[in-house]
């Protein structure tokens, strides 16, 4: 009995971070997309216009600290002249950021 409410509690964990992955890629697709692409190289033409960075890339994935991304997406990103490059995401709890870190990451070859 015990082994079987331990697999069903397992398999129920399981469905839980693959729909959170599910939600992570479906925010990533409507809100962030337009201009890091769908992909994350940030080859779009609003990306290119604001340089942002290629999250397929391992050195840039490996500079980026979950920290800095969760903190970005929170508050937005300013340039030095305080012009808006990235508005803050609105509407999303601290575990859907973390979700769309997560996803983030999965863009490194």
């Amino acid at each position: 009995m015990k082994r079987k409410l331990i697999i069903i509690i397992g398999l129920f964990a399981a469905a839980v971070m693959c729909a959170r992955a599910g939600d992570a890629k479906e925010t990533f697709e409507k809100d962030c997309a337009k201009c890091h692409g769908v992909d994350g190289k940030g080859q779009t033409k609003m990306g290119q216009k604001l340089g942002i960075k290629d999250y397929t890339d391992a050195k840039v994935q490996a500079d980026l600290k979950d920290e800095k991304a969760m903190k970005a997406i929170k508050e937005g990103l300013k340039d030095k002249e305080d012009k808006t490059l990235m508005k803050p995401a609105e509407g999303l709890k601290d575990e859907e950021i973390k979700g769309l870190v997560a996803y983030m990451r999965t863009f490194k070859k």
